[in-house]
């Protein structure tokens, strides 16, 4: 990815981790492969990790501990009301943005 994509997904990356968990729980791995398929190859699980614990910690989303075939049980997150509310809000501040760039990639005001 360019440095320009990279920057980019920074201030979008939280609501497209909370937008996969709106289709159905996951866990870190499964949200880091599912990106990666996707075209987000450069992105680091350890990323969406600390991703991961930042909405746990603001409320966003519940966490279960299912047990796991290899090692230790496994987060598995899924997206409650607040996160739901945030990700409705995430979308129409994205919408509001494309209109506005679209706007300006068109020449007009």
């Amino acid at each position: 990815m360019t440095r320009l994509v990279t920057e980019m997904l920074k201030g979008t990356l939280e609501g497209i981790v909370l937008a996969i968990l709106s289709a159905r729980p996951a866990y870190g791995y499964e949200i880091t492969a599912w990106l990666r398929q996707q075209g987000f190859s450069d992105i680091a699980e350890g990323t969406v990790y600390a991703l991961l614990i930042r909405v746990e910690q603001r409320g966003l989303v519940d966490v279960e501990k299912v047990p796991s075939e290899k090692g230790p049980p496994r987060k598995v997150y899924s997206l409650n009301v607040q996160g739901r509310e945030y990700l409705d809000e995430f979308w129409q501040t994205w919408n509001f943005l494309a209109q506005r760039l679209e706007q300006l990639r068109k020449g007009g005001s």
